[in-house]
C-alpha cells in the first residue's frame, strides 16, 4: 500500500509538469506555424479620390520578369537610341500565378521604360540603361473596368492617368497576349508555366501555330 501510495503521489506531481510541457510545445509549434506562414501581403491598388492610380512606389522591391531593348509592336526603323523597359509585378500576383497560371484580382504590373547608353565608364560593346522616361502600369480590378484590365500612364511619381478603353494598348493586348491580356510570352520565367498549366489564350495558340506552319 505504501509503494503504491508513494507512486500514486508521484503521479500527481510529474502529471502537472507534463501537462506544462505539452502546452508549451503546442505553443511553440503554433508560432513556428505562424512565422512559416506570412500574412498576405495588401494589395498594392490604391487610386486617388479623382479616380487615377496612385503611383507604386515600392514597384523596384517587387519580382522583375524580364526586359526588352527597342521593343516595338509595329513595322519600322530600329531606333539609333533604343529605349529599355523593365517590368515588374507585386509579389502577392506572382505567388498566385505559380500555383494557377493565371493572374488574380488586382494585379499590377509595373512598365518601367529606361533610356540606354552605349559609350560610358568603361563599356565598348552594347548598351546599359540610365535615367527613367516613363512608367505604365498594367493592373486588374474587375469590379472597376470594362474588360477587367485597365493602363495608367504616370510622368513622375504623381498618380497616374488612366488611358481610354480607345487606346492601341486595349485591343493589342486583347489580341495578342499569351495569358489574360498580359504579354507572359515575354517573360521567360513565366511562360513554360503557363504552358504546364494550360492558361494560354486561344488567340496566341493560333498565331504560334501560324507562325511556325511551313
Amino acid at each position: 500500500m505504501a509503494a503504491s501510495g508513494t507512486s500514486g503521489q508521484l503521479v500527481m506531481q510529474i502529471q502537472p509538469k507534463h501537462a506544462a510541457v505539452a502546452v508549451g510545445a503546442i505553443l511553440l509549434a503554433t508560432l513556428a506555424a505562424a512565422a512559416a506562414t506570412p500574412a498576405e501581403a495588401p494589395s498594392p491598388v490604391a487610386y486617388a479620390a479623382d479616380g487615377r492610380l496612385q503611383f507604386p512606389k515600392g514597384y523596384r522591391e517587387w519580382i522583375y520578369l524580364s526586359s526588352g531593348l527597342g521593343m516595338s509592336y509595329v513595322e519600322g526603323p530600329a531606333s539609333a537610341s533604343p529605349a529599355f523597359d523593365n517590368v515588374f509585378v507585386d509579389p502577392a500576383s506572382y505567388a498566385a500565378f505559380q500555383k494557377t497560371g493565371m493572374w488574380p484580382d488586382k494585379t499590377m504590373l509595373v512598365l518601367e521604360v529606361r533610356s540606354s547608353q552605349q559609350n560610358g565608364s568603361i563599356n565598348k560593346q552594347g548598351r546599359f540603361q540610365t535615367g527613367r522616361l516613363g512608367v505604365e502600369v498594367h493592373v486588374k480590378d474587375q469590379a472597376r473596368f470594362k474588360g477587367g484590365w485597365a493602363f495608367f500612364a504616370f510622368q513622375g511619381e504623381g498618380p497616374g492617368q488612366l488611358l481610354p478603353q480607345s487606346a492601341a494598348c486595349y485591343s493589342c493586348h486583347q489580341q495578342h497576349a499569351a495569358v489574360d491580356t498580359t504579354f507572359t510570352q515575354f517573360y521567360p520565367t513565366l511562360l513554360p508555366l503557363a504552358e504546364a498549366k494550360k492558361t494560354l489564350s486561344a488567340a496566341y495558340l493560333a498565331e504560334e501555330a501560324k507562325a511556325k506552319a511551313p
